[in-house]
């Protein structure tokens, strides 16, 4: 069985410079940026961005129609809950003016009343 071999520095230095070599050509090997392949994915990618950038302009365009919508229906409930109250002051009020000359007419029968007794 063989012993185990020291790797010496002038190896330590040789497998950088292939290691520094093979990253260098793989960065050369890379397709330029006028290749077909690399355009159209470039293509893809915009599109894709332009589709997504679409989406969110058409959520955000249905949100400000519903929250206008969800503040129309909110006014006129409250339009209409004022109006109602407003009826409902009318209506008591009437009906003490009412009540006003019932006690009116029924304490002057009284006293017309009590004034023919006489």
């Amino acid at each position: 069985m063989s012993g185990f071999k020291d790797k010496g520095f002038t190896d330590r230095l040789s497998n950088a410079a292939s290691a520094k070599k093979a990253v260098l050509d793989k960065f050369r090997a890379r397709p330029a940026g006028d290749d077909p392949a690399v355009v159209e994915r470039r293509e893809a990618r915009l599109a894709a961005s332009q589709a997504r950038e679409a989406r969110l302009a058409e959520r955000a365009a249905t949100r400000l129609e519903d929250e206008a919508r969800r503040a129309t229906e909110l006014a006129a409930a409250e339009a209409e809950r004022i109006a109602r109250e407003e009826r409902e002051v009318i209506e008591k009020a009437e009906r003490e003016v009412a009540l006003e000359a019932e006690r009116k007419a029924a304490r002057d029968a009284r006293y017309a009343a009590r004034k023919a007794r006489k």
